[in-house]
């Protein structure tokens, strides 16, 4: 049985103290040996909105469901739809220096591995090729029946097709590439089934309420496991797919930083709390390691 997937999760304690220094970031980066866990706020500096921030999108807007997409084929449309319009956006976006920082610090020799929620493969882009995407790509396309894999270029190709007089726009773009459209416009929308056998299509990413693949969550503990501190970039931690690895870390009497704009669930585990964005703060550690090689904006 699925449990009911977590959107929003508020705290029944004081917050806990935050600072804007980074000098004890600093100290635990410079030891080496650091696994990263990122969210969706270390993307909001590329356009994409975060979920749960001072403006994310679930204040607005509730994404879409593992059981609503595979029960029901209007809400397969429905997602398809404007989907369709977002992935566009996504595509599009650049990484940031968030992203880049994370890189170099990678190359430096003081990152050991990337973990990220996103599915907007703007660590892959920024050069951080073996990041881990623990939710999945939106790059990418999964058929629910034969399990084929595609990407998601040629899925758009195949839509355009179906869909010649779609003249949809997008307007708000969602983290999950979800974007608004007014119900008319996405009844007038024709999915596409899988090439190979007519299944039903899916982007090779992990709904609300599904989920993640056995052998990907042993590949992060592993990656954890061999690290010395943990450094959580962006995510309010809210989903126990990525808090579970903050626990982990902490339970084992390794350091979790935390640098994110606001309130995380988990930071009760967190030895250090930083509240800066993500792109000046991870830039200027870059600079305090001697890392700045031009490399950033």
């Amino acid at each position: 049985m699925r449990t009911r997937p977590t959107l929003s999760w508020t705290s029944a304690d004081a917050p806990l103290p935050r600072t804007s220094s980074l000098d004890e970031l600093t100290g635990v980066v410079a030891r080496g040996r650091v696994a990263v866990l990122s969210g969706a706020g270390l993307s909001t500096e590329s356009g994409i909105p975060d979920y749960r921030g001072e403006s994310g999108s679930l204040r607005r807007h509730t994404p879409m469901t593992y059981d609503e997409f595979v029960t029901s084929a209007d809400g397969r449309q429905r997602y398809w739809a404007r989907s369709h319009l977002g992935w566009r956006t996504i595509a599009r976006a650049d990484p940031n220096d968030g992203h880049r920082a994370v890189t170099v610090l990678r190359e430096g020799g003081y990152i050991d591995g990337v973990i990220t929620q996103n599915v907007d493969g703007l660590h892959q882009a920024a050069g951080t090729a073996d990041a881990v995407e623990l939710h999945g790509s939106l790059d990418r396309v999964i058929c629910l029946d034969c399990r084929r894999t595609s990407p998601r270029a040629e899925l758009d190709r195949r839509l355009r097709a179906a869909n010649p007089g779609f003249t949809g726009a997008a307007t708000r773009i969602n983290p999950d590439g979800d974007v608004e459209l007014p119900a008319d416009v996405v009844r007038g929308f024709r999915p596409v089934p899988c090439e190979a056998c007519e299944g039903v299509l899916k982007p090779d990413v992990v709904f609300f309420g599904e989920n993640v693949p056995r052998p990907r969550v042993e590949q992060c503990y592993r990656l954890v496991d061999a690290a010395e501190a943990l450094l959580v970039l962006g995510s309010s931690l809210t989903v126990m797919s990525g808090l579970r690895f903050v626990r982990h870390v902490a339970k084992a009497g390794k350091p979790v930083v935390i640098v994110n704009r606001g309130e995380t669930r988990g930071d009760r585990y967190a030895s250090v709390r930083v509240d800066r964005p993500l792109g000046p703060a991870l830039t200027e550690l870059v600079s305090r390691l001697g890392e700045d090689r031009g490399r950033i904006a």
